[in-house]
């Protein structure tokens, strides 16, 4: 992250797309995506206008700024959010490369509300057959066919 100015004029950005997207009737959700001290890409919550549980603020700048970008690395980024990132948009950001996350209200601030993902997370830290959610591995193949893995492999070069 840049300096700590910086960082928390990012930070009050994503809280104003946050404020702003709250009186369009969404959540109080926003990002900010940086790179080398530009902003790259902004986004807010759109649960509420296209139905889509995965429709975060955080996964919203990632898909727009990998889009700009003409590349699904977003190496050298820094994400700037509203609120705790959720264990989904958390992995999401490790999968495109992002080196820095920075939230200004936490699971604590938003448990009251209902905008705690804490629980989230504690059930993720369970082994599988622990977890609420069933999750199994069945290691089907079909028949007469390649792997999957390792044609994905050889079609590669």
């Amino acid at each position: 992250m840049s300096n700590t100015s910086n960082a928390q004029q990012y930070l009050r950005e994503a809280i104003r797309l946050a404020q702003a997207n709250m009186q369009a009737g969404g959540r109080p959700f926003g990002a900010v995506i940086v790179r080398d001290g530009e902003v790259l890409m902004t986004a807010v919550n759109e649960i509420h206008k296209t139905n889509d549980p995965t429709s975060h603020a955080e996964l919203n700048a990632i898909r727009a700024a990998s889009h700009k970008l003409g590349t699904p690395s977003l190496a050298g980024c820094a994400v700037y959010a509203s609120g705790h990132p959720c264990p989904m948009c958390m992995a999401a950001m490790r999968l495109a490369g992002v080196t820095e996350v920075a939230y200004a209200y936490s699971n604590d601030d938003g448990e009251p509300f209902g905008l705690s993902t804490a629980a989230i997370y504690a059930d993720l830290a369970k082994p599988f057959a622990e977890q609420s959610m069933k999750i199994q591995y069945l290691p089907v193949r079909l028949e007469g066919e390649a792997d999957l893995y390792a044609e994905w492999k050889r079609r590669q070069g």
